[in-house]
């Protein structure tokens, strides 16, 4: 099998993908599933799906397909979903709140554990469960033992506030805000500006419109 090290980026980022859709089959009773039916379910060509997994050595069988149950057990332990992952929400206006409401619950292994601002109204409350500190407790170090922070605070703070984080231990950072913000090399950063998606989503539609009843996933 090769080594996940190797896989390329764009594979290792549909994998959660295959993951989900596999579930909901297993749900559905279905044992064993083609590529081209994975195809369907993911939209995603069954060409990319199959070099996907060729990454991970012979995950199927020619004229069988694919054992769902066993491309499940593998993924889980590829993806780590056994493996509880706490995630920290800093700035709680009405995007954050709306995340703590939701609090990845699809998800097996990933929660949001605490949250963090700077309105006195909020510090010290408890919102849908977790509960709200001040920025002033982000010392250095107090969050080695958490890898991830959500930042949804304004843009203009969004590099401080960051550079805060990294400062307490924050290995990743998943970029809610529009700013571009500025990590060092051992950092990861993940930016999600729903504007420039949108912006994506209109120019395709206007032009590169898709044929009547097909959708097209990234």
């Amino acid at each position: 099998m090769m080594s996940e090290q190797r896989i390329p980026q764009a594979t290792a980022r549909r994998l959660p993908l295959y993951y989900r859709v596999l579930e909901n089959v297993k749900r559905a009773g279905k044992q064993r599933i083609s590529s081209t039916e994975l195809s369907k379910a993911v939209k995603i060509d069954a060409a990319t799906i199959r070099r996907d997994f060729s990454y991970f050595g012979a995950l199927g069988r020619k004229g069988y397909g694919y054992n769902v149950e066993y491309l499940l057990t593998f993924f889980r332990k590829i993806l780590e979903q056994d493996d509880k992952t706490g995630v920290v929400l800093v700035g709680v206006g009405n995007l954050g709140m709306a995340l703590l409401h939701y609090n990845f619950q699809k998800s097996h292994n990933i929660k949001i554990m605490k949250a963090y601002d700077v309105d006195p109204k909020k510090i010290g409350q408890t919102i849908a469960g977790i509960p709200i500190y001040s920025m002033d407790d982000l010392k250095e170090g107090s969050l080695a033992d958490t890898p991830i922070a959500i930042l949804t605070v304004p843009a203009q703070v969004a590099q401080v506030t960051a550079d805060r984080l990294i400062e307490a231990g924050i290995k990743g950072i998943l970029n809610f805000t529009p700013a571009r913000i500025d990590v060092p090399e051992h950092i990861r950063l993940h930016n999600i500006d729903l504007t420039i998606e949108l912006q994506t989503l209109i120019y395709f539609l206007k032009h590169y419109p898709l044929p009547a009843g097909e959708q097209e996933a990234e």
